[in-house]
Protein backbone atom coordinates (compact mmCIF):
# COMPACT_ATOMS: atom_id res chain seq x y z
CA UNK A 1 0.00 0.00 0.00
CA UNK A 2 1.14 3.13 -0.86
CA UNK A 3 0.95 6.32 1.95
CA UNK A 4 -0.88 9.68 0.38
CA UNK A 5 -2.66 11.65 3.05
CA UNK A 6 -5.69 11.65 1.51
CA UNK A 7 -5.91 8.83 -1.02
CA UNK A 8 -5.68 4.91 -0.14
CA UNK A 9 -3.57 3.21 -2.63
CA UNK A 10 -3.36 -0.36 -3.04
CA UNK A 11 -2.09 -2.87 -5.90
CA UNK A 12 -3.75 -6.28 -5.64
CA UNK A 13 -3.55 -9.22 -8.32
CA UNK A 14 -3.50 -6.40 -11.45
CA UNK A 15 -5.67 -4.02 -9.85
CA UNK A 16 -5.31 -0.85 -8.83
CA UNK A 17 -7.52 0.51 -5.62
CA UNK A 18 -7.70 4.04 -5.84
CA UNK A 19 -9.68 5.23 -1.91
CA UNK A 20 -10.68 8.51 -1.18
CA UNK A 21 -9.74 8.81 1.82
CA UNK A 22 -10.98 11.74 3.86
CA UNK A 23 -14.26 10.06 5.24
CA UNK A 24 -14.94 12.91 7.99
CA UNK A 25 -15.27 15.12 5.39
CA UNK A 26 -17.43 12.73 3.07
CA UNK A 27 -14.31 12.68 0.68
CA UNK A 28 -14.58 15.87 -0.30
CA UNK A 29 -11.47 17.12 -3.06
CA UNK A 30 -9.01 19.33 -1.64
CA UNK A 31 -5.95 20.47 -3.21
CA UNK A 32 -4.15 17.95 -1.01
CA UNK A 33 -5.87 15.30 -2.51
CA UNK A 34 -5.89 16.68 -6.10
CA UNK A 35 -1.83 16.34 -5.71
CA UNK A 36 -2.11 12.90 -4.53
CA UNK A 37 -4.57 12.12 -6.96
CA UNK A 38 -2.37 13.51 -9.84
CA UNK A 39 0.86 11.68 -8.46
CA UNK A 40 -1.18 8.06 -8.19
CA UNK A 41 -2.54 8.16 -12.15
CA UNK A 42 0.93 8.99 -13.16
CA UNK A 43 2.29 5.95 -11.09
CA UNK A 44 -0.74 3.84 -12.83
CA UNK A 45 0.64 5.12 -16.20
CA UNK A 46 3.78 3.66 -15.51
CA UNK A 47 3.07 0.38 -13.70
CA UNK A 48 2.57 -2.15 -16.48
CA UNK A 49 1.63 -4.51 -13.06
CA UNK A 50 -1.83 -2.50 -13.06
CA UNK A 51 -3.89 -3.68 -16.02
CA UNK A 52 -7.44 -2.09 -14.43
CA UNK A 53 -8.66 0.57 -11.68
CA UNK A 54 -11.16 0.66 -9.01
CA UNK A 55 -12.11 3.93 -7.42
CA UNK A 56 -14.40 4.23 -4.19
CA UNK A 57 -14.78 6.50 -1.10
CA UNK A 58 -14.30 5.60 2.48
CA UNK A 59 -16.37 6.02 5.43
CA UNK A 60 -19.87 4.80 5.41
CA UNK A 61 -21.72 8.51 4.30
CA UNK A 62 -20.79 9.02 0.81
CA UNK A 63 -17.95 8.08 -2.14
CA UNK A 64 -17.37 12.08 -2.76
CA UNK A 65 -19.00 15.04 -1.13
CA UNK A 66 -18.02 17.28 -4.38
CA UNK A 67 -14.80 19.99 -4.09
CA UNK A 68 -13.85 21.35 -0.38
CA UNK A 69 -15.09 24.78 -0.50
CA UNK A 70 -13.30 26.16 2.50
CA UNK A 71 -10.27 26.01 0.15
CA UNK A 72 -11.61 28.26 -1.89
CA UNK A 73 -9.34 31.15 -2.87
CA UNK A 74 -6.11 29.95 -0.47
CA UNK A 75 -3.73 29.34 -3.25
CA UNK A 76 -1.00 32.30 -2.95
CA UNK A 77 -2.16 34.22 -6.30
CA UNK A 78 -4.07 33.50 -9.31
CA UNK A 79 -0.96 32.66 -11.49
CA UNK A 80 0.03 30.07 -9.14
CA UNK A 81 -3.09 28.66 -8.89
CA UNK A 82 -4.00 28.50 -12.37
CA UNK A 83 -0.20 26.92 -12.98
CA UNK A 84 -1.22 23.98 -10.35
CA UNK A 85 -4.08 23.27 -11.96
CA UNK A 86 -2.71 22.84 -15.59
CA UNK A 87 0.72 21.18 -14.20
CA UNK A 88 -2.08 18.88 -12.25
CA UNK A 89 -4.55 17.88 -14.90
CA UNK A 90 -5.95 15.27 -13.05
CA UNK A 91 -9.30 15.16 -14.89
CA UNK A 92 -7.36 14.99 -18.07
CA UNK A 93 -4.79 12.41 -17.02
CA UNK A 94 -8.05 10.74 -16.00
CA UNK A 95 -10.21 10.64 -19.00
CA UNK A 96 -6.58 9.40 -21.04
CA UNK A 97 -5.53 6.87 -18.78
CA UNK A 98 -5.51 3.85 -21.18
CA UNK A 99 -6.54 1.15 -18.48
CA UNK A 100 -10.09 0.14 -17.93
CA UNK A 101 -11.55 2.82 -15.12
CA UNK A 102 -14.45 1.62 -12.80
CA UNK A 103 -15.56 3.18 -9.92
CA UNK A 104 -17.86 2.38 -6.92
CA UNK A 105 -20.10 5.21 -5.30
CA UNK A 106 -22.04 4.93 -2.22
CA UNK A 107 -23.98 7.14 -0.14
CA UNK A 108 -23.02 10.89 -1.45
CA UNK A 109 -22.23 11.83 -4.75
CA UNK A 110 -21.40 15.49 -5.21
CA UNK A 111 -20.50 17.80 -7.97
CA UNK A 112 -16.77 16.78 -8.46
CA UNK A 113 -17.95 13.12 -7.16
CA UNK A 114 -20.10 13.19 -10.32
CA UNK A 115 -17.55 14.45 -12.79
CA UNK A 116 -14.92 11.73 -11.51
CA UNK A 117 -17.49 8.57 -12.17
CA UNK A 118 -18.39 10.51 -15.45
CA UNK A 119 -14.76 9.74 -16.76
CA UNK A 120 -14.65 6.59 -15.81
CA UNK A 121 -15.11 3.76 -18.01
CA UNK A 122 -17.86 1.34 -15.23
CA UNK A 123 -19.93 3.60 -13.04
CA UNK A 124 -21.79 1.40 -10.22
CA UNK A 125 -23.76 2.79 -7.04
CA UNK A 126 -25.30 1.14 -4.23
CA UNK A 127 -29.26 2.12 -3.85
CA UNK A 128 -28.64 4.72 -1.29
CA UNK A 129 -26.40 6.93 -3.48
CA UNK A 130 -28.02 10.19 -4.35
CA UNK A 131 -26.21 12.49 -6.71
CA UNK A 132 -26.15 16.16 -7.30
CA UNK A 133 -24.47 18.69 -9.56
CA UNK A 134 -24.59 21.76 -7.25
CA UNK A 135 -21.73 24.39 -9.15
CA UNK A 136 -24.76 26.81 -10.42
CA UNK A 137 -26.11 27.47 -6.72
CA UNK A 138 -22.65 27.83 -5.61
CA UNK A 139 -21.69 30.70 -8.23
CA UNK A 140 -19.65 28.54 -10.09
CA UNK A 141 -19.70 26.10 -12.95
CA UNK A 142 -18.54 22.38 -13.04
CA UNK A 143 -14.63 22.14 -13.07
CA UNK A 144 -13.78 18.67 -13.09
CA UNK A 145 -14.99 18.19 -16.63
CA UNK A 146 -19.22 18.16 -16.13
CA UNK A 147 -19.54 20.31 -18.78
CA UNK A 148 -18.25 18.12 -21.41
CA UNK A 149 -18.21 14.49 -19.67
CA UNK A 150 -22.15 14.33 -18.87
CA UNK A 151 -23.20 15.45 -22.70
CA UNK A 152 -21.33 13.06 -23.85
CA UNK A 153 -22.18 10.08 -21.25
CA UNK A 154 -26.38 11.52 -20.95
CA UNK A 155 -26.71 13.75 -24.20
CA UNK A 156 -27.10 17.38 -23.53
CA UNK A 157 -30.54 18.41 -22.83
CA UNK A 158 -30.19 15.43 -19.89
CA UNK A 159 -26.89 16.81 -18.97
CA UNK A 160 -28.62 20.68 -19.09
CA UNK A 161 -31.39 19.51 -17.07
CA UNK A 162 -29.37 18.67 -13.97
CA UNK A 163 -26.60 21.41 -14.52
CA UNK A 164 -29.16 24.18 -14.69
CA UNK A 165 -31.45 22.70 -11.73
CA UNK A 166 -28.64 21.52 -9.58
CA UNK A 167 -31.55 19.43 -7.87
CA UNK A 168 -30.91 15.81 -6.66
CA UNK A 169 -32.15 12.93 -7.89
CA UNK A 170 -31.50 8.97 -6.84
CA UNK A 171 -29.23 6.03 -7.48
CA UNK A 172 -32.53 4.69 -9.48
CA UNK A 173 -32.96 7.98 -11.69
CA UNK A 174 -28.94 7.59 -12.56
CA UNK A 175 -29.40 4.26 -13.62
CA UNK A 176 -32.71 5.11 -15.89
CA UNK A 177 -30.54 7.63 -17.52
CA UNK A 178 -27.19 5.71 -17.91
CA UNK A 179 -25.18 7.40 -14.95
CA UNK A 180 -24.65 4.15 -13.45
CA UNK A 181 -24.46 1.20 -15.07
CA UNK A 182 -25.91 -0.90 -12.08
CA UNK A 183 -27.00 -1.02 -8.52
CA UNK A 184 -26.80 -3.09 -5.47
CA UNK A 185 -28.11 -3.17 -2.27
CA UNK A 186 -25.06 -2.80 0.05
CA UNK A 187 -21.28 -1.81 -0.51
CA UNK A 188 -20.06 -5.49 -0.27
CA UNK A 189 -22.30 -6.72 -2.24
CA UNK A 190 -21.40 -4.37 -4.88
CA UNK A 191 -17.32 -4.37 -4.37
CA UNK A 192 -17.43 -8.43 -4.40
CA UNK A 193 -18.85 -8.51 -8.34
CA UNK A 194 -16.78 -5.14 -9.31
CA UNK A 195 -13.51 -6.56 -8.77
CA UNK A 196 -14.75 -9.90 -10.37
CA UNK A 197 -15.93 -7.54 -13.24
CA UNK A 198 -12.74 -5.65 -13.50
CA UNK A 199 -10.52 -9.41 -13.48
CA UNK A 200 -12.97 -10.49 -16.38
CA UNK A 201 -12.25 -7.39 -18.00
CA UNK A 202 -8.08 -7.39 -17.76
CA UNK A 203 -7.78 -10.83 -18.55
CA UNK A 204 -7.56 -10.08 -21.81
CA UNK A 205 -5.07 -8.76 -23.93
CA UNK A 206 -3.38 -5.46 -22.66
CA UNK A 207 -2.75 -4.29 -25.95
CA UNK A 208 -6.42 -4.89 -27.12
CA UNK A 209 -8.03 -2.77 -23.93
CA UNK A 210 -5.71 0.09 -24.77
CA UNK A 211 -6.16 0.29 -28.81
CA UNK A 212 -9.76 0.12 -28.15
CA UNK A 213 -9.79 2.71 -25.73
CA UNK A 214 -8.04 5.01 -27.64
CA UNK A 215 -9.98 4.01 -30.94
CA UNK A 216 -13.12 5.29 -28.92
CA UNK A 217 -11.34 8.39 -26.67
CA UNK A 218 -9.73 9.90 -29.79
CA UNK A 219 -12.60 8.62 -32.57
CA UNK A 220 -15.45 10.66 -29.81
CA UNK A 221 -13.21 13.81 -31.28
CA UNK A 222 -13.32 13.20 -34.78
CA UNK A 223 -15.33 13.35 -38.00
CA UNK A 224 -16.24 9.46 -38.66
CA UNK A 225 -14.20 9.17 -41.66
CA UNK A 226 -11.37 10.15 -39.64
CA UNK A 227 -12.61 8.19 -36.70
CA UNK A 228 -12.50 5.27 -39.00
CA UNK A 229 -9.32 5.50 -40.12
CA UNK A 230 -7.94 5.95 -36.68
CA UNK A 231 -9.55 2.26 -36.00
CA UNK A 232 -7.99 0.76 -38.98
CA UNK A 233 -4.82 2.05 -37.87
CA UNK A 234 -4.95 0.64 -34.34
CA UNK A 235 -6.65 -2.50 -35.94
CA UNK A 236 -3.39 -3.10 -38.32
CA UNK A 237 -1.01 -3.22 -35.40
CA UNK A 238 -2.29 -6.42 -34.08
CA UNK A 239 -1.73 -8.05 -37.27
Amino acid sequence: MSTFSSIEFVKADGIGFVTLNRPEKINAFNIQMRDDFSEILMAINQDDDIRGVIFSGAGEDGFCSGADLTEFGTAPSMTVARYARISRDVWGGLSMLQKPTLVAIHGHCIGTGVELSALCDFRYATQDAVFRMPELHLGLIPAAGGTQSLPSLLQMPRALELLLTGRSFSAVEAFEIGLVDGLFADRESMMLEIEEKMRNVIANDANIIRYIKQSVTFGAELPLSYALRVEQILASRLK
